[in-house]
């Protein structure tokens, strides 16, 4: 079993907020471009920003990646509500 390179791809792709193609990527992690290719579409946080064209070469997608916001902070209980209302009212 081979070890995951989308750590490497997520990481390189956070330092470059332009995005990278995926030649790009395998020659900066020095890895297969079929690699980066394959792992690039089974990641759900990367995506194609923009194509990069070349007069007579086929299209090449730049790809990024998305950083996560924070999760929602939880909601708080009826009882927490109860003991802030009731200390404004104090105050």
């Amino acid at each position: 079993m081979s070890v995951s390179k989308h750590p490497l791809i997520r990481r390189l792709l956070h330092q470059y907020h332009d995005g990278l193609t995926s030649i790009e990527i395998a020659e900066r992690l020095e890895l297969k471009p079929d690699t980066v290719r394959n792992a690039l579409k089974d990641m759900p946080d990367t995506y194609i920003d923009r194509w990069h064209i070349v007069s007579s070469e086929p299209p090449h997608a730049v790809w990024c990646a998305v950083v996560p916001p924070e999760d929602c902070p939880k909601p708080k209980t009826k009882v927490l509500i109860m003991k802030e209302k009731r200390n404004a009212i104090r105050k």
